[in-house]
């Protein structure tokens, strides 16, 4: 039955099917498979509903909401202009300031795609201009975009949250860890990248500028106050973060910068619908392919056969980031997580990992493969906006990958990098 199941979710796949086809093909055919017809239909249907029903899942239709009212404001673009008045002088400092707003825009928009759009836009022509390579400008864009996913709010933490039963509010404390360090690495690369190929720097800012550029900034920083702030001083849930980020961008562009009308809303609105939709089918088509493999005890077999419940943590660890590394390379990362996250979970269970941990290693792993080759969603999300390429988008990317899959690894090694936060903030987790 397994060998029925993926071989043809694969033929559909390459006949080019969007992922929810699959998914759902794989899950009617296994159900088949199980009950010898399609007598107990609605017993599919309802694991399709109750992938859905978590009230976690509003958060994402909110945080992609007002992602998206942000991206067709000015939050963006004077989030750019405070980084580049610090550090646009030193060498590397147009590129560092690329990856520091992806990290800050990041941390108000939680989509990827979103800041490959909101800040590789303006700053591409200008680091072009400045004398960077393009196919370095493309990969820092599309990997320093990686790091929205650890930084809160992530929508890939909040997915695996959901499927995992796992503490959304922990696994966002726990990225922000991981997400500063792959900026710190990302920048000493930037900056070896400058003074290697001689690479000229900004003019220097005076004070009185960077102290305007900072005030500039202020609104548009209020949003990773509002959601650590808010979330971490017990004000609201990462529910009810979600809905205040849409209130504020709306007063922030609507009323304060006046950068977005009733028709761009309107348009804004619109698009995320039809996002949510796409999202939502895929949770609840994974949510009844995982229960049909799962019942179907799939999982135990292909597990037990490597012998992952005999290697211990570290090598679980290991296991669970290959496997999700490789699937984000082909598969949207929802899906992965929908698909994977189930596959695992009683051997983590068994092993004894902490499930914060686990979910900081995927939500690095799927960020991972969004951006490697060959069919990382980012990767295509940069051809469609910069309308360069498919090789010269991905020349440019192994050392940006060679940085994040050390830092999964010494993730691993020593998991206070993540856990530190997490274990301040919740104590008694």
């Amino acid at each position: 039955m397994s060998a029925a199941i993926f071989s043809t979710m694969i033929v559909l796949l390459l006949l080019g099917f969007p992922m929810m086809i699959p998914l759902i093909v794989g899950a009617f055919i296994g159900f088949y498979s199980l009950f010898g017809g399609f007598g107990q239909l609605e017993t599919l249907v309802q694991q399709m509903l109750a992938g859905i029903r978590p009230a976690s899942l509003i958060a994402v239709p909110m945080f992609i909401f007002a992602a998206d009212i942000m991206t067709r404001g000015q939050s963006a673009n004077r989030l750019i202009d405070m980084v580049m008045a610090y550090v646009g002088h030193v060498k590397g400092g147009l590129a560092v300031s690329t990856a520091a707003a992806c990290t800050m825009f990041g941390a108000v928009s939680g989509s990827t795609q979103a800041t490959v759009v909101a800040i590789g836009s303006p700053l591409r022509p200008r680091m072009l201009k400045a004398g960077y390579n393009d196919s370095f400008v493309l990969a820092l864009i599309v990997n320093s975009s990686d790091i929205a996913f650890l930084i809160p709010p992530s929508i890939g933490m909040i997915i695996y949250g959901v499927v995992s039963n796992t503490s959304i509010s922990q696994l966002f404390i726990a990225g922000v860890g991981p997400g500063l360090l792959i900026l710190a690495l990302f920048s000493a690369y930037s900056v070896l990248y400058a003074v290697r190929n001689n690479v000229p720097t900004e003019p220097k800012t005076s004070w009185k500028e960077r102290g305007h550029a900072t005030w500039r900034a202020l609104w548009p920083l209020g949003f990773p106050v509002i959601i650590i702030g808010g979330i971490y001083g017990g004000i609201f849930s990462p529910t009810e973060a979600a809905a205040v980020c849409v209130l504020y961008a709306l007063i922030l562009e609507m009323a304060i910068f006046r950068s977005v009308d009733m028709k761009t809303l309107y348009e804004t609105a619109k698009s995320t619908g039809l996002i949510t939709a796409v999202v939502f089918i895929l949770v609840g088509a994974g949510a009844a392919f995982s229960w049909v493999i799962s019942f179907a005890q799939i999982p135990q077999h292909v597990l037990s056969s490597i012998g992952i419940s005999e290697m211990g943590q570290i090598g679980v660890l290991f296991v669970i980031s290959i496997a999700f590394f490789i699937g984000c390379m082909f598969v949207d990362p929802i899906v992965v997580i929908l698909v994977f996250v189930p596959i695992f979970a009683p051997v983590v269970e068994q092993v004894g990992l902490d499930p914060v941990l686990v979910g900081t290693i995927i939500t690095l792993q799927v960020a991972i493969g969004s951006a490697t080759p060959p069919f990382g969603c980012d990767i295509f999300t940069a051809i469609a906006v910069f309308k360069r390429p498919y090789i010269e988008v991905i020349r440019g990317t192994p050392p940006f990958i060679i940085i994040l899959l050390g830092v999964s690894v010494a993730l691993i090694f020593f998991p206070q990098i993540a856990l530190f936060l997490r274990d301040l903030a919740f104590p008694t987790h």
